[in-house]
């Protein structure tokens, strides 16, 4: 009789374990994937910042202080984009000073298009008013659409390619 009377709680227990041991493993899995999503979120937000600063410094240039304003520029950009802009760096800079520019972009919306592991898309719309010290002439408003890809390089999201899009 003492043989029957192990025999159901050795079941309850092995029961009962395989039970913890799915409900552990759950937990993991739901405690993992809401770290993946909060990753992801914060890589969304990440790349939309990231393109919006990138598209300001873009299209904020004063001929007072182009040397940071183009260093900013670079800072925010990779690959062929940097090299595009690190080659007109000199003519950029040579225009905006001898025509004495000042250009104030103001960022309207970003807007994420596709983000998938370390590489983004964004559409970015800003509008920029340009003058010249000095000028008669009226200051002009400019308005800017760009589709940004971007890579994330170690912590920092940068753009690798702008192209400006109706």
């Amino acid at each position: 009789m003492t043989g029957l009377d192990v025999r159901p709680a050795t079941i309850l227990i092995a029961s009962l374990s395989g039970m913890l041991a799915v409900l552990v493993g759950l937990g993991v899995w739901i405690a993992l994937e809401a770290r993946e999503e909060q990753g992801r979120a914060g890589d969304k937000e990440a790349a939309l910042l990231a393109a919006g600063a990138h598209a300001k410094n873009l299209i904020s240039l004063d001929y007072r202080t182009v040397e940071a304003d183009l260093r900013r520029l670079l800072e925010t950009s990779t690959g062929a984009a940097r090299a595009e802009y690190a080659a007109t760096t000199d003519k950029v800079k040579s225009t905006t000073v001898g025509s004495k520019i000042v250009q104030q972009g103001v960022l309207r919306a970003t807007g994420l298009v596709s983000l998938a592991g370390a590489k983004a898309k964004v559409l970015v719309v800003a509008d920029v008013e340009i003058r010249w010290d000095g000028s008669k002439n009226p200051p002009e408003a400019r308005y800017h659409r760009w589709s940004m890809d971007l890579d994330k390089v170690g912590d920092a999201w940068l753009v690798s390619k702008a192209v400006r899009v109706l």
